[in-house]
């Protein structure tokens, strides 16, 4: 129902209680219209009380007077008619007896309890002020505990699970997380089977704290504990301690961890937490966030301060780790931080198996080879890529999922949809031919490029060609594979200058991703020897305002960034000339056919004479190098030309 019908229902109910519920008639006359109207035969009725004289008139009269002015209101009005006031005099009383009795009307001497009926209209009145002030209280209370009453707002807005309800997710549902889900495992077992830890003498831990980046299934952990444990298990966001008035986010704390300890053992579960978790004294607005602060500090002290805390466990998620206050992440409130990271080439199978359960596939699908086909991807999109082949195999009109539309769901995902009918002038798309030539000559020619899988030059999206790469499964990057990863990117630009003598924008993602590579290889990773073993990256981010090194060090910085791109443009240039004829043949063939796949390669440039290599043993936070390369045309001004965009893996 319209909110507004209430406010159109209590005005309604004010009108009538004006109208029907007035103490006493409004037209005051003298005791000698009195007399007048008594001699003419209009008066029914008198009521007197000694002081006052309600007069009523006989029906007839009434209609006519009604009729002359309100035919609606003069016919429901039921109050008396006229009233005076009585003089003192006992011989005015006798003539008042004496014209009732010679004019046929009665007097009563029944005092009109006027009081009686102001506080019955008070009474009414203050009845719908209460009546509207709970409505109003129960919307401002939004969706807070207890019914949604503002008195509740301070309450806590967690989801309990208990009782034998849960989630449906267990952890047979949870792939390629096997050392997170090991962990976390041993927080329900102990739970369910605490004996077995404390004979040891160990303690449960306090807080179990997710860390990865999005989508590598840090909160399906959380449901798959709210699932299996059989405790109590409170799930809720960080972004519901966050509230506009003042004190409501560290009551909502006290609130939560109040029913916890009420029912512990038990698990709270806080997703984002960064929300609220944020480190204090960083924003330069001076008393912007002291919410935000005080639900922090009271989020502290339950979690491990003065008062005992003993049977809740705290786990949270967060793909932001690197902004959480340092008093949050110490031992005795997070004793675990677990790593949730992208999944490796098992993992990935493991995550295909579970999200190929409920589709009809081909029994001709091999899922290694969807494992091998999408590195970097994490489970969220291997999860969007099996239905997206199921939706691809439904609009096809098939029967089953078959390995075609596994592939046209990658390139769905990584590319966008496929526009066959965007209009592209034939220099454009000679352009676009050759440019992607280059990528595909130079990524095949140099050993520590990342093997080519197909190339495309059929708008896709905002895109206009695409190249499509494997790396391999890699976690440390050296000087050699990242010089060769740059000129593979800038083969494209220096094939449309060998071939056409000139350049264009379509080059931009190219151009953007080798700064970022050359200023990593010089300023971060310590890869250039005339800055030395130095590196200038904060992690924590502190002296993003202010730079590490003086003006001299950023000039040499500069220097040394422009002389490995143009020594990696140089050599892309080097070898496509040295196999220009090799670059003509394939761009014709990408003309012709649109899509070309390492078979292609392969009878025109022969055999790739590198193989994979061994991985490393050793981890870094390199990154693995991006799998797609699209280019695409400026949408804004498409007289500038190609513009290159790159979409992540």
């Amino acid at each position: 129902m319209n909110f507004y019908w209430i406010y159109a229902a209590i005005g309604a109910l004010l009108l009538l209680m004006l109208v029907f519920n007035n103490s006493g008639p409004k037209n005051r006359i003298v005791y000698a219209k009195f007399r007048e109207l008594a001699k003419s035969d209009q008066v029914l009725r008198v009521s007197e009380n000694g002081v006052k004289a309600d007069v009523f008139l006989r029906p007839e009269v009434k209609d006519t007077l009604n009729k002359s002015k309100d035919p609606f209101l003069g016919n429901l009005n039921t109050r008396a008619d006229y009233f005076f006031y009585i003089p003192e005099s006992e011989s005015i009383k006798d003539e008042m007896y004496a014209l009732a009795e010679e004019h046929d009307f009665r007097i009563d001497f029944e005092p009109v309890n006027e009081w009686g009926q102001q506080l019955f209209t008070w009474l009414i009145i203050l009845g719908i002020m209460i009546v509207v002030w709970v409505v109003l209280m129960r919307r401002m209370g939004g969706g807070g505990a207890g019914g949604g009453q503002i008195f509740n707002i301070g309450k806590s807005k967690a989801q309990l699970f208990e009782k034998g309800k849960g989630t449906n997710v267990t952890f047979k549902d949870v792939a390629g997380l096997e050392g997170a889900k090991e962990e976390i495992e041993e927080i329900v077992e102990f739970l369910k089977n605490p004996k077995k830890y404390t004979e040891l003498g160990a303690k449960i831990p306090k807080g179990a704290l997710l860390v990865g980046p999005p989508g590598t299934g840090k909160t399906l952990l959380a449901k798959a504990v709210a699932g299996e444990a059989q405790v109590p298990f409170f799930s809720l966001s960080g972004s519901d301690f966050v509230e506009m008035f003042v004190g409501v986010g560290a009551s909502r704390v006290r609130d939560l961890f109040k029913q916890a300890k009420e029912k512990a053992p038990s698990i709270v579960f806080i997703d984002e937490i960064d929300a609220i978790g944020r480190a204090r004294g960083k924003n330069v607005n001076i008393g912007s966030n002291d919410e935000r602060e005080n639900t922090l500090n009271q989020l502290l002290t339950e979690m491990d301060g003065f008062g005992t805390n003993s049977g809740v466990i705290i786990l949270a998620a967060t793909n932001r780790a690197d902004v959480l206050d340092k008093a949050l992440m110490r031992a005795g409130r997070f004793d675990r931080q677990i790593y949730v990271d992208m999944p490796d080439l098992n993992e990935r199978k493991a995550i295909f198996d579970v999200h190929l359960k409920p589709i009809k596939v081909d029994k001709t699908i091999d899922v290694d080879f969807l494992a091998r086909q999408t590195p970097g991807f994490s489970g969220a999109d291997i999860a969007n890529i099996c239905n997206e082949a199921a939706l691809i195999a439904a609009r096809k009109k098939k029967n089953m999922v078959t390995k075609e539309d596994f592939l046209d769901a990658v390139d769905r995902v990584i590319g966008g949809l496929e526009k066959k009918n965007k209009i592209i002038s034939p220099r454009e798309k000679e352009t676009i031919a050759y440019h992607e030539a280059g990528h595909a000559t130079v990524s095949w020619l140099l050993e520590h490029a990342s093997p080519l899988v197909k190339v495309t030059i059929v708008p896709r999206g905002q895109s206009l060609g695409a190249a499509w790469y494997l790396p391999e499964e890699r976690q440390i990057t050296t000087t050699e594979q990242i010089f060769d990863e740059m000129c593979a990117a800038l083969g494209g630009r220096a094939a449309e200058e060998i071939i056409f003598e000139k350049i264009s924008t379509g080059a931009l993602s190219d151009l953007e991703k080798v700064t970022k590579q050359a200023y990593a290889m010089v300023s971060v990773y310590g890869l250039n020897k005339r800055i030395g073993n130095r590196s200038y990256y904060d992690s924590r981010g502190e002296s993003s305002f202010t730079k590490p090194y003086s003006e001299e060090t950023a000039r040499i910085i500069d220097e040394e960034v422009s002389a490995i791109i143009e020594k990696a443009y140089n050599r892309a240039k080097e070898i496509l000339l040295d196999n220009k004829d090799k670059l003509t043949e394939l761009a014709k063939k990408l003309l012709e056919k649109e899509v070309i796949f390492k078979e292609d390669l392969e009878s025109i440039f022969g055999a790739r004479a590198w193989g994979a290599e061994s991985p490393a043993p050793a981890v870094d936070a390199i990154p693995p190098a991006p799998n797609v390369h699209i280019d695409k045309i400026d949408e804004a001004a498409p007289e500038e030309g190609l513009k290159d965009s790159t979409t992540e893996e």
